[in-house]
């Protein structure tokens, strides 16, 4: 008899895994952020080994004990790493055999790697998910805070990039407050699909063993076992769910980035970063420096690129479990940490942006953003709104020519475009009134931004 060639595997083989083979296929360099999720897994699977009769008790003892010191070893950085045992799962069994002898090599009864790691991951990104909720829900807090504080201030709201409107910059505020609402409901509802065990499906098949899922999945929290033991130790769309929603928070936190990025250049100088925040330039010492929100908007295409990752890893897999999928946690890990540094960092700076309030009032001003009104002033004297918008379009023409906004023209002059102006024009045509009158569920007017505000903290209970 030949000597084994890797402790888990070497029986069937004759000669050594190459050099660098073992360090090109081993995954323990990264997965060994999953010992804590491994060993969580390990300690309910013995639980259920020793109930169903393939453990003693004494055997089951010793393995959660041995277990439980491998983590104190792994917190405290003694523990041992081993390339030559490829994964995490191999570096804590063969520690736990050195601590428990024979009852260490009866772990693995019942389970296969395959399912063992799909189980980790699970565990894993199910404990990060509710940790990104809370990032989401501090953020929220956040934009609340600040969006009350402003929710008076008048900045101008733009499409296509050109000033149309007055809003309120609270109300700017509640829009992005808005999105991550919608994108915590989408973790929320991609942790359903998260918290079911793929454990007990073993290589491919199942086993042979009198096991008991349903036990396994109470002791680790899961809501549901996967019914199909192929599927089980293949799927991965769980993870591609994450991936895809995680995209989609870091497009909101790149969109409001690029709006701090331009609202706090000299052209715009809407707000005022702190300094803790930003940085300077090596060269030019006037400059101070967006960094934050810069790096934020750039990390994002890490993270879409980690989600194309996925798909192109899963693209073309026949089942069940193949090597391929040793790539898969690389793509996630760097997204749970990204993400999470993205909405910690965002949370932190919010509450420190100070509007600067008259510079967003004058460039309000700029843009005629209260034409929409004039016209709709005019529907309610009468006159169709396609005849309102002509006249409209003339006044503001005339008001461009003669450098003059729609609120700083006199009545004789506004009368020269339609007589059914008259002089309480001028109440609706300030940028106040304006943002006042749009009072309705949704809209701008501070009344509507402070009963939001109202019903926002309510959901956050």
């Amino acid at each position: 008899m030949s000597t084994k060639t890797n402790q888990s595997w070497g029986g069937r083989f004759n000669e050594p895994t190459d050099e660098f083979v073992k360090i090109f296929g081993a995954s323990v360099f990264f997965d060994k952020i999953l010992a804590p999720y491994d060993i969580q897994g390990s300690i309910a699977h013995a639980t259920m080994l020793q109930e169903v009769g393939l453990l003693t008790k004494n055997e089951k003892d010793q393995i959660i004990s041995g277990l439980n010191k491998i983590l104190l070893e792994i917190e405290a950085g003694e523990f041992k790493w081993s390339v030559a045992l490829e994964d995490v799962h191999m570096n804590v069994e063969s520690r736990l055999t050195e601590i428990c002898g024979d009852a260490g090599k009866k772990l693995h009864t019942g389970r296969s790697r395959n399912d063992q790691v799909a189980t980790d991951i699970r565990l894993y990104l199910r404990d990060q998910v509710d940790g990104i909720l809370s990032e989401i829900k501090r953020l929220q807090n956040s934009l609340l805070d600040l969006a009350e504080k402003e929710a008076s201030t008048i900045l101008p709201g733009f499409t296509h990039l050109q000033a149309a409107q007055p809003v309120s910059f609270g109300h700017h505020m509640m829009a992005y407050f808005e999105m991550l609402t919608r994108d915590a409901e989408r973790l929320i509802d991609c942790r359903k699909r998260i918290n079911s065990m793929p454990l007990g499906s073993a290589a491919l098949a199942g086993t042979t063993y009198p096991i008991n899922r349903e036990r396994t999945a109470e002791l680790l929290g899961f809501d549901r076992i996967c019914l199909n033991s192929l599927d089980g130790v293949s799927d991965r769309d769980f993870a591609i769910e994450f991936l895809s929603a995680s995209s989609i928070i870091m497009m909101h936190l790149s969109r409001f980035s690029e709006e701090l990025i331009m609202w706090s250049s000299a052209q715009f100088d809407f707000i005022e970063l702190p300094d803790s925040f930003c940085t300077g330039s090596s060269i030019m010492p006037q400059k101070k420096n967006p960094d934050v929100p810069e790096l934020v908007r750039g990390k994002t295409g890490r993270v879409y690129g980690n989600l194309a990752s996925m798909l192109t890893i899963m693209k073309s897999q026949p089942l069940a479990y193949n090597k391929d999928n040793q790539e898969d946690k690389e793509p996630l890990f760097d997204t749970v940490d990204t993400l999470k540094a993205c909405l910690r960092v965002f949370a932190d700076m919010v509450p420190t942006i100070e509007a600067k309030r008259d510079n967003m009032y004058n460039s309000t001003k700029k843009g005629y953003t209260t034409a929409t009104d004039l016209a709709d002033y005019l529907v309610n004297k009468g006159l169709p709104f396609r005849d309102a918008h002509e006249v409209v379009g003339k006044s503001v023409s005339y008001g461009i020519e003669h450098q003059k906004d729609l609120s700083e023209l006199s009545l004789e002059e506004l009368q020269v475009f339609d007589d059914r102006i008259e002089n309480d024009v001028f109440d609706i045509l300030s940028l106040e009134g304006s943002l006042e009158a749009r009072d309705h569920l949704g809209a701008t007017s501070s009344n509507q931004v402070k009963k939001a505000i109202k019903t926002a903290r309510e959901s956050l209970k």
